[in-house]
């Protein structure tokens, strides 16, 4: 039997417990005041912070456009089978219908076999397109966040700002 030390035992994290004093983890963290105790050349954190806010609140829009995506397409699949079971329940009468020979009958079959299969593949592209409708608006937020942080990458740089002065 292998048997394997602790790596981290003979770490002290009574210093990295310092760092949280003061902070009240129930009603969240101010990590820009957290974080600004530290120096770090070249880097605005209060900036740096700011900037993953409006990335988090553009995934959480992402999520939620996505979420009611996901909604719209639950929901259009329950409307599809209650519809299927009504169309069902009418051909069955129909099939079942006293008086009709056996070619009619047949005959009708492979017409409701057809308008079936059709009525399918236009349930499938509709909810197709309901998804990547959806995808398409929640790709759409995190690309414009994308591109707008890299114009507040590009714009910092082009000031000439480190830690929020210019040089």
């Amino acid at each position: 039997m292998i048997k394997s030390a602790n790596p981290f035992a003979s770490m002290d994290f009574t210093k990295m417990m310092d760092f949280t004093k003061g902070m009240d983890f129930a009603k969240g963290m101010d990590f820009t005041k957290a974080m600004g105790d530290f120096k770090f050349p070249g880097v605005n954190v209060e900036s740096m912070v700011q900037a993953q806010r409006k990335n988090f609140e553009a995934i959480a829009a992402a999520n939620q456009l996505a979420l009611e995506g996901y909604q719209a397409v639950a929901k259009r699949q329950a409307d599809i089978v209650r519809e299927s079971i009504e169309e069902f329940t009418k051909v069955g009468q129909e099939l079942t219908a006293a008086g009709q020979a056996p070619d009619v009958r047949l005959a009708k079959q492979a017409e409701l076999a057809k308008a079936g299969f059709e009525k399918g593949l236009s349930n499938a592209r509709e909810l197709g397109e309901i998804l990547m409708k959806s995808n398409t608006e929640a790709f759409g937020v995190i690309s414009k966040r994308v591109a707008e942080a890299l114009d507040e990458v590009k714009h910092s740089v082009a000031n000439g700002k480190v830690n929020g002065k210019h040089k």
